[in-house]
Parts: C-alpha cells; sequence; structure tokens
C-alpha cells in the first residue's frame, strides 16, 4: 500500500480462474492491519463464495494475516505436528537451525484444510464458510503459484464444479495495434458473437492478445471457428496460440530449422540475450551475446571499420550491418542479430532523433537490416527494440 511492491498476485490468479471458466468479481488490497483485514475479509465472505488471501502466513510481526481470520470465523489455532515437521526438514536440508518463530506457521484453525508448500515453511489454508470456502496463500511467487496450480485449482474441482463448458483460446500478435487488430477481424467475427463468442483485447508493449471465449456445450465449435477466421485475417502477425512468449517461439524456430543466433547489442544492453536465456533450452541455439556499447567496443569485438563509425556514426544503418556480419563471422552461428540504437533521453539530432533503431540480421544469404523510430522512455525502448529484434528473426525462420 505504500507503493514499494507491485501486487502481480491479483493479475497472475485471476488469470488461473479465468481459464478455469470462474467469475472473478473483485480484486482488494488492504493495509497489514487488523482492522483492515478483518474488514475487507468479512465483507468479501459475504459477497462472494470463494474468497482467496494472499500474504501474511509467514514467521514475521507483521504476517497477521492467519489469526485474524480464525479471530474473525471464530477458528481456535492449533499446532499441525505434521508441518512443524516439515519445517524442521526444511530448514535441516538447508544445513540451517530454526528459527523459533517460523513454529507459528504451523498454527491451524481448526476444521481448515492444508495446502503444503515445497517451496517454503508457510502452508496454505482452507476454510469453510456460509458461502463456500476462503484461502489463505502464502506471498512468494515461488510458493504461491506451485500451490495454485498443484493444490488449489484440483480442490477448486471438488468445491466449485463449473455449470457449464467454458472454452478460451488466446492468440498472441505482435507489429499491429490493438485498434487495427480489432478493425481486422471484428466485422468477421459478429457472426459468432451473436452464438455466444467473447471478445477481448490486452496491448502490451509490442505486442496484442485476442483472448476468445465461449459457453456452453457447442464453446468449443464457436472457438475454434473463432480462431481460424482470426487467424486467416492476422495472418504472420500471429506468433502464438498458446500463451508462448515471443522469445519462446523464437528459439523453438532455431531448433526446429537447426539455425544457432548470436547478438551484437549496444542500446539494448544485453536485453535480447535476457529473453532468449529465460527460455529452458536456449543454449542449444543461443551461441554468444556481446554488449558492444561503445565505438571502440564495436570495433574491437566486432570489426566494425572505424571509417564506417567516422562517416556514418554508431547509429547508422552501415554500423548495423558491420555488427551483424562481424559477430556471425566471429562465432560461427548460422544468423546473427545486432541492434544499435539511440534510446535517450539525449544524444538525438534532426536526422536521428531519440527512438532511432537499427536492427540487423545477417543470413548466409547477406544482412537485412531495418530502421524504427521506438520513441518511448528508455526501459520501454529496450523492449520494444526487442520485440522488433525478435520478430525480424521469427519472419525469417517462417
Amino acid at each position: 500500500m505504500l507503493g514499494f511492491v507491485l501486487n502481480t498476485h491479483q493479475q497472475w490468479i485471476s488469470r488461473q480462474l479465468s481459464d478455469l471458466g470462474f467469475t472473478v468479481e473483485r480484486q482488494v488490497a488492504v493495509h497489514d492491519e487488523g482492522a483492515a483485514i478483518q474488514s475487507a475479509v468479512a465483507e468479501a465472505i459475504e459477497r462472494a463464495e470463494l474468497v482467496i488471501t494472499t500474504g501474511g502466513l509467514g514467521p514475521t510481526s507483521d504476517d497477521i494475516t492467519r489469526d485474524l481470520i480464525a479471530q474473525l470465523l471464530g477458528k481456535p489455532l492449533h499446532e499441525n505436528p505434521a508441518i512443524v515437521a516439515h519445517i524442521k526438514e526444511f530448514f535441516a536440508s538447508r544445513s540451517r537451525g530454526v528459527p523459533a518463530s517460523t513454529r507459528v506457521q504451523a498454527m491451524v484453525p481448526e476444521g481448515g484444510v492444508v495446502l503444503w508448500n515445497p517451496h517454503g515453511t508457510a502452508p496454505g489454508l482452507a476454510l469453510p464458510t456460509p458461502k463456500g470456502w476462503l484461502v489463505m496463500l502464502p506471498g512468494p511467487p515461488r510458493e504461491l503459484r506451485p500451490m495454485v496450480r498443484d493444490q488449489l485449482i484440483p480442490l477448486l474441482a471438488v468445491w466449485f464444479p463449473v455449470p457449464t463448458v467454458f472454452t478460451c483460446n488466446t492468440l498472441k500478435t505482435t507489429g499491429l495495434g490493438e485498434s487495427v487488430v480489432e478493425e481486422l477481424i471484428a466485422p468477421a467475427l459478429g457472426g459468432l458473437v451473436n452464438r455466444g463468442l467473447g471478445i477481448g483485447y490486452c496491448a502490451r508493449v509490442g505486442e496484442v492478445d485476442v483472448r476468445l471465449t465461449a459457453r456452453g456445450d457447442n464453446s468449443a465449435v464457436i472457438v475454434a471457428e473463432a480462431v481460424f477466421l482470426a487467424r486467416e485475417l492476422l495472418g504472420v502477425h500471429v506468433f502464438s496460440e498458446s500463451q508462448e512468449g515471443l522469445a519462446s517461439v523464437v528459439v523453438g524456430l532455431l531448433k526446429k530449422n537447426g539455425h544457432t543466433l548470436a547478438l551484437a547489442e549496444s542500446c539494448t544492453g544485453g536485453f535480447v540475450a535476457n529473453r532468449i536465456t529465460n527460455v529452458p533450452g536456449a543454449s542449444e541455439v543461443f551461441t554468444i551475446g556481446l554488449v558492444t556499447y561503445s565505438n571502440a567496443a564495436k570495433t574491437e569485438y566486432l570489426g566494425v571499420l572505424s571509417t564506417t563509425l567516422d562517416e556514418h556514426g554508431a547509429v547508422s544503418e552501415s554500423t548495423a550491418c558491420e555488427m551483424a556480419a562481424g559477430v556471425r563471422l566471429r562465432s560461427g552461428s548460422s544468423l546473427a542479430l545486432a541492434i544499435t540504437g539511440i534510446a535517450g533521453p539525449g544524444g538525438g539530432s534532426e536526422a536521428k532523433p531519440v527512438g532511432t533503431v537499427f536492427i540487423a540480421l545477417a543470413t548466409a544469404e547477406g544482412v537485412v537490416v531495418k530502421r524504427f523510430l521506438n520513441q518511448y522512455d528508455r526501459e520501454t525502448f529496450k523492449y520494444y527494440t526487442s520485440q522488433q529484434a525478435l520478430e525480424m528473426v521469427r519472419r525469417r525462420l517462417l
């Protein structure tokens, strides 16, 4: 609530629930203070069949969610020996002593269901309410997400069987704006909307998601028809139908086509390499990534000619071309990307304003260079540029 921490749990949990066909009615964030927590929970259990809280189950003095909710529901707390044993084993496996404060995490409200936490010491807890269930989840994402996937979702199938069949498919696109995407597909999907198709658009940096949903016994057919029509109209701009990110798609295509990739980055500072190496198995296709930020580095490590830098500048088609060709030659990779540009806020000129970027892709057939103008803040600039670079590789591989 102080603004230092971004609450990503609401987005992630809502996505899991929506994909299962549940309707998320409300999201609330409150201060770590007794009255605020109890008031929010009391209101929530009056409104909804399923209430989920995140955080406040740990061993420190500000972890008060468990105690407050037990008090609110009139449930006495009892120490669970199995949780105590788990806590001891958790610390023993790391050759650490067990802090006395961690034992509070073994306290379970009477009648509560324990959700085990193999990634930490605080278990999740579930309690029945007059309308349904209240579930308390730990705060750290590395603990919360596996708990939701492996334990909560199977329980939801038992507690709240979805009354109707729900079908959902998301097409991930790049290279088009949100309004253009809608203009391309909305008229053709109008008939399916009349049959129950839901269409949602989500724009993010360099991407637009098209979410197609339907409920009922015929939902799979309706969504399949919508996906077919949308893919026909959006064409090559659709890069994924399975929530797979662009970097992951590119790595998969590199593997499928037997290619390797090298990178020479300047203004993106290794951001493309970061995205690629976040993909499991990237080591099979990614050979090297160089951040040649200075002119001297471009010359020494990539072989960019000093005359090229003097005549055209570091941010130029010629420099990008020589960067890509140089890193491909030195790495022995079949493909090579090079990026050079002006991230800003200063350094631009009339001929090359802030946001100017040159991206070069070198192959055995030669080098292709594209110029873009990405006038954003530095962080957005880097992401948007990395998206364009990855898309150049994807298009080449297709």
